[in-house]
């Protein structure tokens, strides 16, 4: 897997969907759901972070738009099929994890003076 992306990276969202996600899940499928987080943070913020981040976002406060769309993509990716976990449970605590940290994420991002220090890190 390559994901085409720019708020997060391949390694992220792999570490997130653990070892027994499904083998169904293809790249395309990975890409697509990329694009729709990324979309849904930038409309989320109206601010466009995805131009911020390619015109060089500060390190230290991309983490955050990382953490939002590889968990997404990670519990998309999971639920796909969860017949890959020891068991159902296993993929459903991996999925509330991902969704605590998503929520607390777009917290974070939710406050205006956040996105400013964001901007001005």
């Amino acid at each position: 897997m390559a994901v085409t992306s720019i708020m997060t990276t391949d390694a992220e969202i792999k570490s997130r969907v653990g070892a027994n996600v499904s083998a169904g899940v293809t790249e395309a499928m990975y890409d697509g759901w990329v694009l729709q987080y990324e979309s849904e943070v930038n409309v989320f913020a109206r601010k466009n972070f995805s131009d911020a981040i390619t015109a060089g976002l500060n390190a230290d406060v991309k983490g955050l738009f990382s953490l939002i769309v590889s968990s997404n993509v990670a519990i998309q990716a999971i639920m796909y099929d969860m017949s890959g976990y020891t068991r159902l449970r296993e993929a459903e605590n991996m999925i509330n994890i991902l969704r605590d940290g998503v929520l607390r994420a777009f917290g974070t991002l939710r406050d205006k003076k956040n996105q400013t220090f964001i901007d001005e890190a």
